[in-house]
């Protein structure tokens, strides 16, 4: 039983966002316009960001429930068509979108949580191929802000984009 409470205990420690004090942050708030509907404006991109992960929910300023892991293909048709704040055009982001709102002074989750609460530590797919290998594509780790091929039949988070209006 004291194993328990000491995973617990640390268990917070080990997934809680860590960030470099008087470091320059990369999505400082000032960046973007909170749309009060589940989607975030990047006034530096033109890019409007679903706040939440595929999967979870958006409810009372925050992403609610689990993040789904997809597949490549499976990612690319849940976009197709996808509605989220009456709006329609959203789509998997490509890996130079992706990386544009990485916290890069903060690791697990590399991401600003005001703006993306409760994001994955994780792979989120983009939409950019492997140019040497037809079977892989880029995900971008928000553990970290790396970037990286994978295997288009690994199962990867997913955060959609549209081109804001």
């Amino acid at each position: 039983r004291s194993f328990i409470i000491i995973w617990a205990i640390f268990s917070g420690y080990v997934t809680a966002q860590t960030c470099l004090s008087g470091a320059l942050e990369t999505t400082p708030a000032a960046n973007f316009i909170n749309n009060a509907d589940g989607t975030i404006s990047d006034v530096s991109t033109g890019l409007m960001w679903m706040q939440c992960s595929l999967g979870q929910t958006w409810q009372a300023g925050q992403c609610i429930g689990d993040a789904d892991a997809l597949s490549w293909q499976q990612a690319l048709q849940q976009a197709h068509g996808y509605t989220f704040a009456n709006q329609d055009g959203w789509r998997l982001p490509n890996i130079k979108e992706l990386s544009t709102i990485t916290e890069r002074q903060c690791v697990r989750p590399a991401i600003n949580e005001t703006l993306f609460p409760n994001t994955p530590s994780d792979d989120f797919w983009s939409s950019t191929p492997s140019m040497s290998d037809p079977q892989r594509a880029w995900v971008l780790a928000f553990f970290n802000s790396s970037n990286s091929i994978k295997q288009k039949s690994l199962f990867v988070f997913v955060r959609l984009v549209r081109t804001a209006d």
